[in-house]
């Protein structure tokens, strides 16, 4: 016979599991009713069965729960589920971090990060961290690392399994303090970086003037201060006497809708910017150039891309293109169409993809990206090329030549360079002195724009000088603007014939 305290013991079990059977029962079988209701009642089910798995997990889980933990998780998952990398829940830590960003002071490398989700259809992807763009001049920037390279260790640390959350914690930290970062580049080129952090002050725009009297406006992000940089850079360059423009978006990973809309308006005086699309209706906008200019309609303009110029730049980039105001030259942008906002929750938030955006031609590049008007690119290693170069940099033969060499002249780098292919490597001589030069300058801030090794930029200025071309850009752009005047007279009288 049992005791009557077992007996005792046996109910309460019994009770606990019909409460658990009961609770289970409910969360199975409530759905089908579900099914005649509206999307807002089934959104309101469903929030109902969630608080309630939330509340019963606190409860009765075997261990005491931190709220905390459970609503992040929850958090954490919702955005996860909808498989957009740049929609995300914000953590107080990540926040901070997004905080630290915009206000631009921060410690750390300086590298703009992304990190792709896992996708079902490509199980054998490796989730590494992708460098989207390192800051200029930073100590990640000075150490040479390129939009694409693929983070794989932090100290020795795999990223595969972190989160970006952990990524950041990793790679910020006090100035002055090292990390050691394993780099991928291309399909097999492995080696370390050990840098050291720095207070990471976002710049936004740089300005120098050209050989043959072009102007150079090099913006980096688009912050609120942009808008007012951009605008003394082009009332310095009419000091200047500037001729013809070079916008370098190059590596700009973005930021601020409405900065670079004022900043195409400087450029452009009539016809669409930009236009952003949701099911949102209170999202949807079309956004108008409107006069006047502060760019003379007949200056040349040149803009460069590559697959670091990301989300506003595309922006500024296709409408230049696409209201035939400016010529594009590079690589393909990254193709990123998507508007975000960041909405903050107590200490935390989240971000989330609210609209997308559409060029003037009313084409959304997300995941697409723009194509230059004219292609170059920098010439891809050979594979032979890329083991040469790892086992180069894996013996830090730059920065031993750097340091003992701080003030080397370009007979003495000449010489070094000669002496590599000597020795048998097929790296070209022009990657091997761009090297050399990148360690020697690591200290020191570089120059604002590099003819010697800049293949872009010189074709930039090649095509400023081409006449014929600019002559075929200014009738295009004649075109426009007479077809723009015609589509507004035309609404104008069905607006004066509606009355």
């Amino acid at each position: 016979m049992k005791n009557p305290n077992d007996r005792g013991r046996d109910r309460a079990a019994w009770g606990v599991v019909a409460v658990v059977s009961a609770f289970c029962v409910a969360l199975s079988f409530s759905a089908p009713s579900a099914y005649a209701q509206d999307s807002k009642a089934e959104s309101q089910r469903y929030f109902s069965i969630f608080q309630s798995a939330f509340n019963f997990i606190l409860e009765n889980y075997v261990e005491e729960v931190d709220p905390k933990v459970l609503y992040e998780g929850a958090m954490q998952g919702m955005f996860d589920s909808l498989g957009d990398p740049y929609s995300s829940f914000l953590t107080d830590a990540m926040m901070s971090d997004l905080n630290d960003t915009t206000t631009g002071r921060f410690g750390g490398i300086g590298l703009y990060i992304s990190k792709p989700l896992a996708d079902a259809k490509a199980p054998d992807r490796r989730l590494f961290v992708e460098v989207v763009s390192p800051i200029e001049d930073t100590p990640g920037w000075r150490a040479g690392i390129m939009p694409g390279d693929q983070i794989t260790h932090i100290d020795g640390e795999p990223t595969e399994p972190l989160t970006m959350d952990e990524v950041l914690g990793r790679l910020r930290g006090e100035p002055g303090s090292t990390v050691t970062i394993t780099l991928l580049r291309g399909a097999g080129l492995v080696f370390d970086e050990r840098i050291t952090r720095a207070v990471i002050e976002v710049p936004t725009v740089k300005r120098a003037m050209l050989p043959g009297g072009a102007g150079y406006l090099r913006i980096i992000e688009f912050t609120p201060q942009t808008v007012s940089r951009v605008s003394e850079a082009i009332e310095w360059f009419k000091s200047q006497r500037y001729t013809s423009l070079v916008i370098d978006l190059r590596n700009n990973p973005g930021g601020l809708l409405q900065s670079v809309i004022q900043i195409a308006d400087l450029f452009l005086d009539r016809g669409v910017i930009v236009s952003t699309k949701s099911r949102n209706r209170y999202e949807n906008a079309v956004y108008q150039a409107k006069p006047p200019l502060a760019v003379p309609k007949d200056l040349r303009v040149v803009v460069l891309i590559n697959r670091g110029s990301a989300s506003a730049s595309e922006i500024l980039a296709g409408a230049l293109k696409d209201q035939k105001r400016a010529y594009l030259i590079g690589e393909k942008s990254y193709g990123k169409g998507s508007v975000q906002q960041v909405l903050p929750i107590g200490e935390t938030g989240f971000k989330l993809t609210m609209s997308r955006y559409y060029t003037p031609s009313d084409a959304n590049i997300d995941k697409v990206g723009i194509a230059p008007d004219l292609e170059v690119k920098e010439p891809e290693l050979s594979p032979e090329e890329e083991e040469s170069l790892s086992g180069l940099i894996e013996r830090d033969v730059f920065a031993a030549f750097a340091a003992a060499n701080p003030n080397a002249s370009p007979q003495q780098v000449d010489q070094y360079v000669e002496g590599l292919r000597a020795a048998g490597s097929p790296v070209s001589e022009r990657v091997l002195k761009k090297l050399v030069r990148n360690q020697l300058e690591r200290t020191s801030i570089s120059p604002v724009y590099d003819l010697e090794y800049d293949l872009q930029l010189n074709a930039a200025l090649d095509a400023l000088d081409d006449d014929d071309f600019w002559s075929r850009i200014s009738e295009a752009y004649s075109v426009m603007e007479l077809q723009a005047l015609a589509a507004g007279a035309q609404a104008a009288g069905a607006v004066t014939a509606g009355r």
